[in-house]
């Protein structure tokens, strides 16, 4: 009778939430009344305002044009911001480079890039060149804020009546704006950026800096960006001082720069000048009397047909420049290391070769560096014609050195333990399935490495190739200067790798200098358009590197000064100066070379035909040493000569080169061993070959029923055993 029921506490949660849910509809039935009945009130007030008629018409337009104003503002707000994002980025600098070059004596040789030059001030550009700009690509500049409405529609209007493109609605502003931020892609998106490009510039920039930025940036033909530009390309002078006929020629290049280029179409060019001159009078800046005389006396561009600018030196040049002065200024000066004078003789002294022995040689090319011992490049040939190729095969052709690269073979011997006067067997010697064979096809047994490379004995450096490694070569051929890729191949001793031509003339450099790394350069310089100087090559290159000891200059000048004299490039001797270098000719006679040097220059020249065919059996020693001496000759007249490193005067060049038929037959066949004095004249070292030469003959064909000499590859000649057989080192 006193229990409590055990469901009381359920009961109560209900009614708690029925509660809450009563209120909840209780309160939106009245707040949906409210509004309803708030809103009925409303519409009874705004019937009091409904028009009809032309004012409900006007209403309507005018919230019509509200509602698409602020759909096309946030539309065009759209498109600005992307427009707007280009001006934050370093807009004054181009992509691309504008170089004037200037040779080792500081006068003008040339240009590459686009040629472009800011340096005029507006100030100093003549009021009818700025004038005739103005009268013929927007009259009213001065007056818009950057888009010219009135032009456009009268554009609009000529160009509806003509039925074609006769006149554009773009201000200059507008045109400055497209050409440096947009394309010329013709899509309504780049014309709205175009538009509020040009509106920035015109809230950033006044008027002048406006159209002076525009008269530097437009693009006028022949690779030429500015009035500058084109008036020193076209009139060979500065803008400052074109006449009014030329001025009105120049302002005529903005519409159509390619159309109305004088060197494209000069009768298109001065018809468009005229209309230029038209255009200054109906604008009102000069009378009919002021432009007659131009009418009468239209421009005449200059002759660039006969332009002897050194091209390959400067397309090697431009490269060098942008690789030593990237970003910041686009358009700069500078300085290089050519001369004027010996790039006219190593140009006339290869096209002399070509033009003499050419066709009965059958060699259509050819390519010459010459360097000073530090690497300072003062000549460059890359081809018989530039005209006719640009392709420059002394910087980006590599080809087979032959027996030009035994000369980083025998550096490297001396670097291990070999000298002048080592003995080698000069034997058949045969590595897998190759046998390296003398240019004679024959033999002369042990022989000294001097009497080797002086004679270009082949069989010699593969000798040393085995004993030393070839990995020894590659990294003293690297050191020296070769930057192509070198093999590891058997036949890498007799230059099997291809090579640069500039590369040769740097490595052979190292010896002309005494043992220091001598990188080819071409830029002594580099100045901004402003004058600020941001490369010096006295302060910025790298300090010179000693890659050889003294010891093996030394001994290798003492080789390599001999093979003018009664080697294999007696061609290349100049008389009264002293010659060092050597000989280099490929597997079936497709490359021949010559790379040789004094106390004051080196130079590489190369001659072969760029199918890869083969010459008509020519040697290092004939053509490339001939057109060497040429050009060397000329470089020697009227200068101080220095010594070349470690070696003494012309009287010595043949010093401790005694037995010099005993050298080469040391087995007692010929015995010639005192008969050669410590010194010896040319002509006495020519006799004593032709003696040789004999005795050669004699002896070979009495060996001719004996058995040859052969010798193992797998048993290289050591260093020590070399020293055991040769003579004492040579005094030095």
């Amino acid at each position: 009778m006193n229990e409590q029921p055990k469901n009381r506490k359920p009961h109560r949660l209900r009614y708690f939430f029925l509660g809450i849910d009563a209120w909840l509809d209780t309160t939106l039935y009245r707040t949906g009344e409210t509004l309803r009945t708030r809103w009925d009130a409303f519409n009874v007030w705004m019937r009091r305002w409904q028009l009809s008629g032309v004012s409900r018409l006007f209403i309507e337009l005018v919230s019509d044009a509200a509602t698409f104003g602020t759909l096309g503002s946030v539309l065009a707000l759209a498109l600005a911001l992307p427009a707007f994002e280009s001006t934050e980025t370093d807009w004054r600098t181009r992509t691309d480079y504008s170089i004037t070059f200037l040779d080792r004596f500081g006068n003008e040789v040339g240009k590459r890039g686009i040629l472009q030059n800011d340096t005029v001030p507006l100030e100093e550009i003549p009021d009818y060149a700025i004038k005739a700009a103005l009268a013929t690509e927007d009259r009213r500049f001065y007056d818009h804020f950057g888009i010219d409405i009135l032009g456009t529609i009268r554009a609009i209007v000529e160009n509806a009546r003509a039925n074609t493109v006769v006149q554009g609605g773009s201000s200059i502003t507008q045109q400055l704006a497209k050409n440096l931020f947009l394309s010329n892609e013709r899509t309504l998106e780049r014309k709205i950026r175009e538009a509020f490009l040009s509106i920035w510039l015109e809230v950033n920039f006044s008027k002048n800096e406006i159209l002076k930025l525009y008269l530097d940036r437009a693009y006028m033909g022949g690779g030429t960006f500015g009035i500058e530009a084109a008036a020193q390309y076209y009139f060979g002078k500065s803008v400052r001082d074109v006449t009014l006929a030329e001025a009105a020629m120049l302002a005529g290049l903005f519409k159509a720069p390619t159309k109305y280029a004088p060197h494209n179409d000069l009768a298109a060019a001065r018809a468009r000048a005229n209309e230029v001159l038209t255009n200054m009078v109906e604008a009102g800046f000069m009378t009919e009397g002021q432009v007659v005389a131009a009418r009468r006396n239209p421009a005449s561009p200059i002759d660039r047909l006969d332009d002897d600018a050194p091209n390959y030196f400067l397309d090697w040049a431009f490269e060098e420049a942008k690789r030593l002065a990237p970003g910041g200024d686009r358009i700069l000066f500078a300085r290089t290391t050519a001369d004027r004078n010996l790039q006219k003789e190593a140009e006339n002294a290869l096209e002399s070769t070509l033009r003499q022995f050419g066709r009965a040689s059958h060699v259509g090319q050819g390519a010459i560096v010459l360097v000073e011992p530090d690497g300072a490049v003062r000549a460059m040939v890359g081809g018989r014609d530039y005209g006719e190729s640009v392709f420059n095969r002394a910087t980006a052709s590599e080809r087979q050195p032959g027996s030009s690269f035994k000369p980083f073979v025998y550096t490297t011997a001396m670097m291990n333990g070999y000298n002048p006067n080592s003995v080698v067997p000069d034997a058949p010697i045969t590595i897998g399935n190759w046998s390296p064979k003398n240019y004679g096809r024959s033999y002369a047994g042990r022989v000294t490495l001097t009497t080797a490379l002086v004679k270009s004995i082949n069989t010699v450096p593969v000798r040393l190739g085995v004993a030393m490694g070839r990995d020894k070569i590659i990294e003293t051929a690297r050191k020296m200067g070769l930057t192509s890729p070198l093999t590891r191949d058997p036949t890498l001793a007799l230059g099997s790798s291809g090579v640069k031509v500039i590369d040769m003339a740097g490595a052979y450099a190292t010896f002309a200098n005494g043992g220091f790394k001598a990188t080819p350069y071409g830029i002594t310089e580099i100045r901004t358009s402003k004058g600020d100087v941001i490369y010096d090559h006295a302060r910025d290159a790298p300090k010179p590197e000693r890659v050889l000891p003294e010891e093996t200059v030394a001994a290798m000048n003492s080789i390599l000064v001999q093979i003018p004299v009664w080697g294999t490039a007696r061609r290349a001797a100049i008389d009264g100066v002293q010659v060092g270098g050597k000989t280099g000719t490929t597997q079936a006679y497709r490359d021949a070379w010559f790379i040789g040097f004094t106390g004051n220059y080196c130079a590489a020249v190369w001659l072969g035909n760029d199918d890869y065919t083969s010459t008509n059996r020519i040697t290092g020693g004939s053509l490339p040493a001939q057109t060497w001496q040429q050009v060397m000759k000329f470089a020697h007249a009227n200068v101080d000569l220095k010594p070349i490193p470690y070696v003494g005067s012309d009287g010595q060049i043949l010093r401790k080169k005694k037995q010099v038929v005993a050298t080469l037959y040391p087995d007692g066949q010929a015995t010639i061993s005192s008969a050669v004095p410590l010194s010896l004249s040319s002509e006495s070292v020519a006799v004593i070959e032709h003696i040789e030469t004999l005795m050669r003959g004699a002896i070979e064909s009495a060996a001719n029923d004996a058995a040859p000499i052969r010798q193992s590859a797998a048993a290289p000649i050591s260093p020590a055993e070399a020293a055991k057989a040769g003579e004492p080192n040579p005094v030095r």
